[in-house]
């Protein structure tokens, strides 16, 4: 039995929490404060803390690193710390605290896609390969020396919920590698290889498709913004003009041609969709969330009237 402190608040971070607590292992979570969440602001625990809670491990959840919680952590005495999505800036004094210091699981082959957002990025700029790396957290942004790297590949259909469900069993087995290099000893961490890039936060109003781009951008786009905040664009001419669209799914329907006119619902396909010309290719659009509507397939929208060959779609400066 290994004393962990845990670091974690989200759904991914439980998972990786569970492992711990199923390996019998002593453990101090510490989680971000409860906050209001949904239209009715109602105060909601993190993920985190409702399982720590039903399983009655020790767990705390500061506003801020202040002494009273800096020394609540030292005296636990933990033999390492693992941070998981935990989503707070950790002092120095609390990261170095247990024996073999505090690593960090980022979903990333370090040091690509440092930040917030590293799943969502490498699908955005077209990777077909990712990983998950452990590192010892230090006082720079996902910058500390390497522990242990796991690759993973990226397939053409992926979004960043299918890549999640891939990188989270792999990083519980890079969790599990990294505390048997604690036990064993026989490791030895090595400086991050190779140029930087940078994923930072995603914003709702980035997933405003520009029909200007390529067609492949414009797919990944769409698959890296999927489940949130989804690729969109807003219909200028036609019977739902005026309103937004969520782009859910779609396939590159053709890929060299050059259109000046990019932006228009170039055809329709039958039992399938519609199709968007972009400034280089055209896009089929398979399914969507039209405003005020529910998730339907987009032949369904086409079917009952809503759109059709000639309609456009813009690109307004405010949404």
């Amino acid at each position: 039995m290994v004393k962990i402190l845990f670091f974690g608040t989200s759904s991914i971070s439980e998972k990786f929490l569970k492992v711990l607590y199923e390996n019998s292992h002593e453990i101090l979570c510490v989680t971000m404060p409860d906050k209001p969440a949904a239209r009715g602001q109602k105060m909601t625990a993190p993920a985190v803390k409702l399982f720590a809670q039903e399983r009655n491990i020790k767990y705390i959840q500061p506003e801020k690193f202040d002494v009273e919680t800096v020394e609540t952590i030292k005296n636990f005495n933990a033999d390492a710390g693992i941070a998981v999505a935990y989503g707070k800036l950790i002092p120095e004094s609390v990261f170095t605290s247990p024996k073999h210091k505090t690593f960090n699981i980022h979903f990333s082959l370090l040091p690509k896609y440092r930040g917030a957002a590293p799943v969502q990025y490498a699908i955005l700029n077209g990777e077909t390969e990712t990983g998950v790396s452990s590192f010892y957290l230090e006082k720079t942004l996902d910058t500390g020396d390497i522990i242990v790297m796991k690759k993973c590949p990226i397939y053409i259909k992926d979004t960043s919920e299918i890549l999640f469900n891939r990188l989270v069993p792999l990083g519980i087995e890079v969790m599990n590698s990294t505390l048997e290099c604690f036990e064993t000893g026989n490791f030895k961490a090595v400086k991050q290889q190779g140029g930087s890039s940078y994923a930072s936060v995603i914003k709702k109003e980035e997933g405003l498709i520009n029909w200007n781009d390529d067609v492949k951008d414009i797919y990944n786009k769409i698959r890296a913004f999927y489940p949130w905040p989804c690729g969109f664009s807003i219909v200028s001419k036609g019977k739902f003009e005026g309103r937004r669209i969520k782009i859910l799914e779609a396939e590159i329907f053709e890929s060299n041609t050059v259109n000046e006119n990019y932006g228009y619902v170039y055809s329709i396909e039958k039992n399938k969709g519609f199709c968007i010309s972009c400034a280089k290719g055209k896009l089929l659009i398979t399914k969507i969330k039209p405003e005020n509507k529910p998730v339907m397939d987009a032949w369904a929208f086409v079917y009952g009237g809503q759109i059709e060959k000639g309609d456009c779609f813009n690109q307004p400066l405010f949404v």
